[in-house]
């Protein structure tokens, strides 16, 4: 049997709506018709992807394995046919906050100098690989330690100093600087999705009492702007995001968050290599430093 893309549709609104009756309404086919063309791609894989033990579908081993290949394929597919971008083939740069700070402008204004006909989408996806797991980005900007798989590449860009975000009325902005010690007075926001500060940062005899748990940088900005918490992050965030009821202030007691690129091996576009040479010289020069292989 040969698997068309119907089969991976199929296997990925089941996943998505959890019972074959909602996954067949999406796709407006029977049951029948559905439940045969999971088989069929089951019967190919040699592996059950779904679980059907209970009334709800959960996602087996394998199927939680598939489901970013099946996602990516389907993706690269509609995208290819997409009759908007039909004699373009964008380069898409996936972030999950701040982008690349205030080399963001500059190394976009580049690239379209030294490759116009190739356009460069900045792609803001709150996930932890900035889309990259699934396959909806050709290169991601990922902050901090993330897991990544074997098939996937980094380079170091540069390092981020850290920054307290507090509101604009807050009696810390009294202080030119501040420590972990002062933060913990008041509810950390804590982005669960692709922020990089957790209570871990904290000594065990020092850490802060209570947090507010966000899954986007709207949201945590919204928090500190009311007083509601205070946040962690880095200096690229305060160049990427002012807001008038926000203070940035520099954490001294932090260590650095290290910026990479990270892109698929082999890379899902062309100028992948290209994009990753242009970055790292712009910072590099940027920086005053010398980028190296």
């Amino acid at each position: 049997m040969t698997v068309e893309l119907r089969h991976l549709r199929a296997f990925l609104a089941i996943a998505a709506e959890g019972t074959i009756t909602r996954a067949a309404a999406r796709l407006h086919v029977t049951q029948p018709a559905l439940s045969r063309t999971l088989r069929q791609l089951e019967t190919h894989l040699g592996a059950r992807l779904i679980d059907r033990s209970t009334h709800h579908l959960q996602l087996t081993a394998a199927g939680h394995a598939f489901q970013p290949r099946a996602a990516a394929a389907v993706t690269a597919v509609d995208e290819a046919l997409d009759p908007a971008r039909a004699g373009t083939w964008p380069l898409r740069l996936g972030h999950a906050w701040s982008a690349l700070g205030e080399h963001t402008t500059p190394l976009l204004r580049r690239w379209k100098q030294e490759h116009p006909d190739t356009p460069l989408q900045l792609l803001r996806v709150d996930d932890r690989t900035a889309g990259l797991h699934h396959g909806t980005v050709d290169v991601a900007v990922i902050r901090g330690e993330v897991g990544l798989p074997a098939e996937v590449n980094t380079v170091a860009l540069l390092l981020e100093p850290r920054v307290a975000a507090v509101a604009a009325d807050s009696a810390l902005t009294r202080k030119a600087r501040l420590t972990l010690h002062d933060l913990i007075a008041k509810p950390i926001a804590v982005n669960t999705i692709a922020g990089t500060a957790a209570l871990g940062l904290w000594p065990p005899d020092d850490t802060p009492t209570d947090t507010i748990e966000v899954a986007n940088t709207d949201d945590w900005i919204a928090a500190i702007a009311a007083g509601h918490a205070v946040g962690i992050t880095t200096t690229a965030t305060a160049v990427t995001y002012p807001n008038p009821a926000v203070a940035y202030l520099p954490l001294i007691d932090v260590p650095a968050v290290t910026v990479r690129l990270a892109w698929k091996q082999p890379p899902s576009h062309p100028a992948v290599p290209d994009f990753i040479t242009l970055a790292r010289q712009l910072i590099a020069t940027a920086h005053g430093t010398t980028a190296t292989a």
